[in-house]
Parts: C-alpha cells; sequence; structure tokens
C-alpha cells in the first residue's frame, strides 16, 4: 500500500484473480476511505507499485508477466489512466526512485 503525498489517496495492490489497484480518498477529517476504484494492472501479480516523486505517475512491477506499466496519475481525482508505455524486465518485484 502506498499514500500519495499529499495525503488525499491510498493505493492497494491485489494479486490473484483481481490484479487490479485499489484506489481510496482519505478523509482528512477523520481517515476514514472511500473507494474511488479499481484500475487493472494490465499484467498479471502487482508485486510492487510506487508513485513518482513528481505524484504525476504509478508504475506497477507485473511479476509474472515480466513489465513494469506506466499508469498517469491524477492528482484531483485519485484515477490511473495507462499511458501505454511499458518497461521490459523479468519478474519485477521493486520499484525504487533515486536522485541524480
Amino acid at each position: 500500500m502506498h499514500l500519495s503525498a499529499d495525503g488525499k489517496f491510498l493505493y492497494a495492490s491485489n494479486r490473484g484473480d483481481a490484479n487490479n489497484i485499489a484506489i481510496y480518498r482519505v478523509n482528512k477529517t477523520d481517515g476514514k476511505l472511500t473507494i474511488v476504484g479499481f484500475q487493472p494492472v494490465l499484467g498479471k501479480a502487482p508485486r510492487n507499485f510506487s508513485i513518482d516523486p513528481s505524484g504525476k505517475f504509478l508504475l506497477c512491477a507485473n511479476q509474472d508477466s515480466n513489465e513494469i506499466v506506466i499508469f498517469k496519475r491524477n492528482k484531483n481525482t485519485g484515477l490511473l489512466t495507462d499511458t501505454g508505455k511499458r518497461i521490459d524486465i523479468p519478474k519485477p518485484v521493486c520499484i525504487k526512485w533515486v536522485k541524480k
């Protein structure tokens, strides 16, 4: 699970038959979660995912389909949109951001 940097949205990966990212809106007053939706990961076994430092993208490591799928993230709605971009890599299990 990952919380967006602004604290507005919580994301959780679901493996197995679901293969999606659950998106929740976080109530800033009481912390309660409201489901926004489910984004299919367009692959199998979303082992790990990460929101980039700008908050504009979410990358999902689909372990069993050997790729990282890049989604654009809407900062206002929390929803994800497929960019059509993929990184082919065998059995990805972790995504980390590094500074230059």
